[in-house]
């Protein structure tokens, strides 16, 4: 019979393959912030707080271009848009978790584990003991990113200057965006982000990356949709 323990243990097993991908990923982005010229605690407090890889990088990369602070915040949380969705889909799994847990869990929830989860859950494979679980699997993670951030931040500062590992942070968003295309909606949502930011780089404060995000939403929604009806009106 499945313990508390068993079950923390389980997640921190299921996890580990996943965190192998993090790891780089967390190296680069520290080496990214202290080559963006970010104070290394900084950086590190930054990890710890949003603990989302992503959307550090954005912030990161429109620190190192001098965004107003208004703007970095707003693109942050439009990066981090889909952790809404994702917390909606495995909200019920968590229906009799005390309030203040869930918050912690909220904090903890990421790509990775929401992969994880959708995949357990898509397979009726509900780990018993759910909150253990979770929480085996999202410490694990947590844990393997700060540790990762830490050695990308301090080793960055070894690195000299003129060496710079700016061109870092757009590779890692395309080595994160390509392998996510997977349909036409997908597709259709980077392209038109791509050519709204081609188009919008002269807007001020850094807007322009604001408005690719939306274009490529609101794209990416209405190819969605259409293809939805397309499939309804099949025979």
């Amino acid at each position: 019979m499945q313990t508390p323990r068993s079950a923390f243990i389980q997640g921190l097993r299921d996890q580990s393959p996943l965190i192998l991908g993090a790891i780089p990923f967390g190296v680069i982005t520290g080496a990214a912030s202290t080559s963006a010229g970010v104070d290394p605690w900084l950086g590190m407090a930054m990890s710890v707080i949003m603990f989302a890889g992503s959307a550090q990088l954005a912030a990161i990369s429109l620190m190192a271009q001098q965004a107003p602070g208004v703007i970095i915040v707003l693109t942050v949380l439009v990066v981090n848009l889909r952790m809404m969705m994702y917390s909606a889909a495995v909200a019920p799994y968590f229906r009799h978790t005390p309030t203040i847990r869930k918050w912690l869990f909220a904090y903890l929830l990421t790509d990775h584990t929401f992969a994880l989860l959708t995949t357990k859950l898509d397979r009726q494979q509900v780990p018993g003991h759910f909150d253990a679980y979770y929480s085996g699997a999202t410490s694990f993670m947590w844990l393997a990113w700060q540790v990762s951030m830490a050695v990308g931040i301090f080793a960055g500062t070894l690195v000299p200057a003129k060496w710079s590992l700016d061109f870092a942070i757009p590779l890692v968003f395309i080595s994160l965006v390509l392998p996510a295309l997977q349909t036409k909606s997908h597709w259709a949502a980077a392209i038109a982000a791509s050519v709204a930011a081609a188009f919008c780089t002269s807007l001020p404060l850094k807007l322009g990356l604001i408005a690719a995000a939306i274009t490529g939403v609101m794209i990416g929604v209405w190819s969605e949709r259409r293809s939805m009806l397309r499939a309804e009106v099949r025979p």
